[in-house]
């Protein structure tokens, strides 16, 4: 699975670094770091007023906060992963 972060200067502002660092926790803790290749990549053009945007394969997701992450990765990573 490959997921990329925004990085531009609206998902900076909006607390990408935040989200980063739960998505790399999250993966070391479900021992699934051999299934997904994280990284970033500037303005995925899809600015939404809060939140960050998100994209996993080729599925965009755009307003990823802290306070809806692990709704996110249940159903938007581990979801995938197992196939469901």
């Amino acid at each position: 699975m490959n997921m990329r972060i925004c990085v531009s200067s609206s998902c900076h502002l909006k607390g990408f670094q935040q989200i980063i660092e739960l998505l790399q926790r999250m993966i070391e803790q479900n021992e699934i770091c051999a299934d997904i290749t994280l990284s970033g990549r500037f303005c995925a053009g899809k600015c939404n007023r809060e939140g960050v945007t998100v994209i996993v394969d080729d599925d965009v997701y755009t307003g990823v906060i802290e306070e809806g992450f692990h709704e996110f990765f249940a159903e938007k990573v581990l979801g995938k992963l197992k196939g469901v």
